[in-house]
C-alpha cells in the first residue's frame, strides 16, 4: 500500500493528501477496471519528491508540477533518476538546466548575473540551481525579474553568515553538522513566517485604482 511505503518518512501523509495531489495533477496512478488506483514504484517516487520538496524546500505545488512535467517531457536518459529523487549533489549541464527549469538563455545569464545562480566546477550546476531557476521563472510570470530577487542572495547570505558564527565554537565536526541542519531549519522556518506575516498585510490592503 502507498501509505505504508510513505508514512516511514512522511507520518503525517494520508489518503486525502494523496488524492489531493492526484487532482492537481501531480500523480497519475494507472486505474484497475473495478476503478481502484494501482501506484507503480515510479508514481511512488513521484510523491516523495512532491513531499519532500513541500517540506524541505517549502516550494508551491505549481513549481513543483512544473519541474515534474520538465522531467516527463525532456530526453535525457537520466533526468528521471536526477529529477525525482529529493537528494542534492546531482551535476547538471547547462543544457539540462534550461530544458528541466523551461526557462530560456537569457534568464538563466540574468540570474547569474544577479548572483542567483552560480556554476560549479566544470561548468556543472547542482539540483538546486534547477530549483532556483524555476522558481524564478515562476515569479517572472508575477513581473519580478532577476534583479528584483537580488535581495533574497542578500538575505540568504546574511543568514548564512549568521549560522557560521554559531558554529565557530563547534570543536568537532559531527557537533558543526547537527548546529547547522538545526539552525538551517530554524532559519528557513522563521524567514517563510516574517513573509508570510508581511505577505498578509500586502494582501489585506486595499486596491488602489488604476
Amino acid at each position: 500500500m502507498v501509505l505504508a511505503q510513505l508514512r516511514p518518512d512522511f507520518p503525517d501523509v494520508t489518503i486525502s493528501k494523496i488524492r489531493f495531489l492526484e487532482s492537481e495533477g501531480l500523480v497519475r496512478p494507472a486505474r484497475t477496471a473495478s476503478g481502484y488506483r494501482q501506484f507503480t514504484p515510479s508514481d511512488v517516487d513521484r510523491l516523495r519528491y512532491v513531499l519532500s520538496a513541500q517540506r524541505d524546500r517549502y516550494l508551491p505545488l505549481k513549481v513543483i508540477k512544473e519541474q515534474l512535467d520538465a522531467a516527463d517531457q525532456a530526453p535525457a536518459k537520466a533526468l528521471r533518476a536526477v529529477d525525482l529523487s529529493p537528494a542534492a549533489g546531482h551535476r547538471v549541464t547547462r543544457e539540462d538546466l534550461l530544458a528541466r527549469a523551461g526557462i530560456d538563455a537569457g534568464l538563466l545569464a540574468d540570474l547569474e548575473q544577479h548572483g542567483l545562480i552560480r556554476a560549479g566546477a566544470g561548468g556543472f550546476y547542482d539540483h538546486e540551481a534547477v530549483q532556483i531557476a524555476s522558481t524564478a521563472r515562476a515569479m517572472a510570470e508575477h513581473g519580478l525579474q532577476a534583479r528584483h530577487l537580488r535581495p533574497f542572495r542578500a538575505a540568504a547570505d546574511r543568514e548564512v553568515g549568521l549560522v557560521e558564527q554559531a558554529v565557530a565554537n563547534a570543536h568537532r565536526r559531527r557537533d558543526r553538522e547537527d548546529v547547522v541542519r538545526e539552525l538551517a531549519a530554524l532559519s528557513v522556518t522563521l524567514h517563510t513566517l516574517l513573509v508570510k506575516v508581511g505577505l498578509r498585510d500586502v494582501a489585506g490592503r486595499p486596491v488602489s485604482p488604476r
